[in-house]
């Protein structure tokens, strides 16, 4: 398995970056849409984002549409509603597959590091998130239920930003 730092990224804007960009920073991983019932979680990562971006922490947000077809757009327009709905600073990258044949390898690496329920590393639903601590050790995952505050009081207690 690779180290989640080998991954190459296809940001929303068409650029490639280098998970090794993240070097040194915890991370919170997740699939996020547009159309589901969790994507008002976006404000909530955004908060999130914008209290804690300055203590080595990232968010890193990958459209997916293998869940009811609930991130039909285009890049440019998932990057407009982000930006004109919810304000989303945060790094957004170009729409991936979580699931399947076509997993994008960071996902595959996350889903193994950090199975589910029983053992399973399907992503269940959109708003999964993967906690990564700055050695890029997958230490956590959340199910979508899981709110951006709840994550932050979490991380706040376990020291995993300063």
């Amino acid at each position: 398995m690779q180290s989640i730092y080998e991954h190459q990224l296809r940001t929303i804007d068409g650029d490639i970056v280098s998970m090794d960009t993240y070097r040194g920073k915890a991370l919170l991983i997740v699939n996020v849409a547009s159309r589901c019932q969790f994507t008002p979680q976006y404000q909530g990562l955004e908060a999130m984002y914008q209290r804690m971006r300055g203590q080595d922490f990232e968010i890193l947000g990958f459209p997916c549409d293998q869940f009811g077809n609930q991130e039909p757009g285009a890049d440019a327009e998932i990057k407009s509603f982000c930006d004109l709905t919810y304000g989303v600073t945060f790094p957004m990258f170009s729409k991936v597959e979580v699931n399947g044949a076509g997993t994008h390898p960071l996902f595959a690496s996350l889903k193994h590091a950090a199975p589910g329920l029983l053992g399973a590393e399907d992503i269940k639903w959109n708003f999964t998130k993967f906690l990564v601590d700055r050695s890029g050790r997958v230490i956590k995952r959340y199910a979508p239920a899981f709110t951006p505050d709840f994550i932050e009081r979490e991380l706040a207690s376990a020291a995993l930003v300063h």
